[in-house]
């Protein structure tokens, strides 16, 4: 059995696709956005069009740079409550 670092090396682990459970809500939620995307863009002048796709692309960025941050933070703050749990507690 390989190790959690192994199968996270070996892309076998996936953390910003693997955690999302999809629930009745985000599912809704999903197809809701999709259907007023869809509908939005349909009104739209082609000049609407190309500054909602590069509207959508920046948002997209943004998205990936916060579950970025999001995931690194959520690390640290793990691995300090193992280290909270493995080290003797200090005297108070």
């Amino acid at each position: 059995m390989k190790s959690t670092l192994e199968e996270l090396w070996y892309g076998n682990v996936c953390p910003n696709t693997d955690c999302r459970e999809s629930t009745p809500t985000a599912r809704q939620l999903m197809e809701y956005i999709a259907r007023h995307h869809d509908n939005l863009h349909k009104t739209l002048t082609d000049e609407q069009k190309e500054i909602f796709e590069k509207f959508d692309d920046c948002f997209a960025e943004l998205t990936d740079i916060n579950e970025r941050e999001i995931f690194a933070y959520a690390f640290r703050l793990g691995a300090k409550m193992m280290l909270e749990v493995m080290l003797p507690k200090e005297a108070e």
